[in-house]
């Protein structure tokens, strides 16, 4: 497998000093917006610093940029920025306190700075291009801000599922335009009992006038497995649904309260189709939108289970759109999950493939990109090479990418009554026997 290249533009350990005796006016954190040309906007806080001593984290990054080799040609183009070569704008603001009852006021522009990117990313060499104080804004004593910009080659593996999952695609590694065959995928459900007719709920319910206590039976989906294959017809890596997805009481969702989950299993290494190690558990919920919000959003959370522990560790918490989709992610800089401790030890220090390595600090880990949940969805999946060692980590992955993608499936609100053949004209392919 060969890796595409990426380049990682990270920037942390911000700080903020103000002159005098401006910062006993603040009443909360000032922020700071981070902006990469062609990129969205990153908002961020900025800790104010009162004293010459001070200890900001060194690993965890208030930003960061994942540039693909096309990002990379357009920083190089020349007009791509005003200036003559690239640069990270770094804009900080205050909220004051206002005179209208304890009101904070609009933001204030306290200063900007720049720092200019040069050709370093084509090295593939960590480049460190600026760490330290730095004055911003105007007048002789000026407010001073403390950062890190660290940039860093950070290649990736990328695949991509062929079809949807119920339909047994081929899982391909994507590299410029060939699409090369790495695994089989097969989805099968579990259809023993004859009350779990549909698993997603259109046309759920039978019009033949059956007992409420077997309709009740069937308000749940389970008995969903994932299992991913080499192309040797090896069984590599699994995801088995270990917790049914039910609705709440007196609703029709999944709630927080009792979430559906997955068991993310790799093969053993003995080398037994039969028995699977345990390496994650992904839980899935539904929640309402808020009034702001038009459409809900499905939440994942995914805990690792580290061997010869007592403690499943947090290492993400993603919310998705249930109508859009979006990214679900592990990346230790853009979330660290500080209350999970295994042993006294960061959350930070499990996340590796190999459980018991440290990986502090080590940031991207993997993201897979699904459709939501009426939409047909073909998975794309990233991993950082550091933490691909072997086939079987590559596969591991991307089983955990399957159970996402069906997770927000598995979400879909239960109905109590039977769709019309006419609201379903579209084919579900989780609505039939695999």
């Amino acid at each position: 497998m060969d890796p595409q290249p990426f380049v990682r533009l990270s920037v942390g350990q911000l700080g903020l000093k103000l002159p005098g005796g401006n910062a006993r006016k603040v009443v909360r954190l000032c922020h700071c917006e981070i902006r990469l040309g062609g990129f969205p906007v990153q908002t961020a806080p900025v800790p104010l610093i009162h004293s010459s001593e001070f200890n900001l984290d060194p690993f965890t990054n208030a930003a960061v940029f994942s540039l693909d080799e096309a990002d990379l040609k357009a920083l190089a183009t020349p007009g791509w920025f005003r200036a003559p070569r690239p640069y990270l704008e770094i804009a900080v603001y205050l909220g004051w306190f206002g005179a209208h009852c304890g009101i904070a006021g609009r933001k204030r522009l306290v200063g900007m700075f720049r720092v200019e990117i040069g050709s370093e990313w084509r090295e593939g060499k960590p480049v460190l291009l600026h760490h330290g104080w730095t004055g911003i804004g105007k007048g002789e004593s000026r407010p001073e801000l403390h950062l890190r910009v660290k940039l860093e080659a950070d290649p990736r593996y990328i695949f991509q599922f062929d079809d949807e999952i119920a339909l047994n695609p081929q899982v391909v590694q994507l590299h410029g335009s060939i699409r090369q065959p790495i695994f089989s995928c097969k989805f099968i459900r579990d259809r023993r009992r004859p009350s779990q007719i549909d698993p997603l709920g259109r046309q759920y319910w039978s019009s033949s006038g059956s007992e409420e206590q077997d309709m009740e039976m069937r308000r749940e989906r389970k008995g969903w497995k994932v299992v991913i294959h080499d192309l040797s017809g090896s069984a590599v890596a699994a995801a088995f649904m270990a917790t049914p997805f039910v609705p709440a009481t007196g609703c029709d969702t999944v709630a927080r309260s009792n979430p559906g989950a997955w068991l993310i299993v790799r093969a053993d290494t003995t080398g037994s189709s039969e028995s699977w190690q345990p390496w994650g558990r992904l839980e899935a919920w539904r929640e309402a939108a808020p009034a702001v919000a038009s459409k809900d959003t499905v939440r994942l959370r995914l805990n690792l289970l580290p061997e010869r522990q007592d403690d499943c560790v947090l290492v993400s918490e993603v919310p998705l759109s249930s109508n859009k989709g979006g990214e679900f992610f592990i990346d230790l800089d853009r979330q660290a999950p500080a209350a999970s401790l295994v042993a006294g030890a960061p959350a930070a220090e499990h996340c590796a493939v190999s459980l018991g390595a440290a990986c502090a600090g080590s940031g991207f880990v993997m993201s897979c990109r699904v459709q939501g949940e009426a939409k047909s969805s073909r998975p794309l999946v990233q991993l950082a090479m550091q933490h691909v060692t072997c086939m079987e980590d590559a596969a591991m992955f991307v089983a955990l990418a399957a159970a996402v993608d069906l997770s927000v499936k598995a979400c879909r609100p239960f109905r109590r009554k039977a769709a019309k053949k006419s609201d379903s004209l579209s084919f579900d392919p989780l609505e039939a026997d695999t």
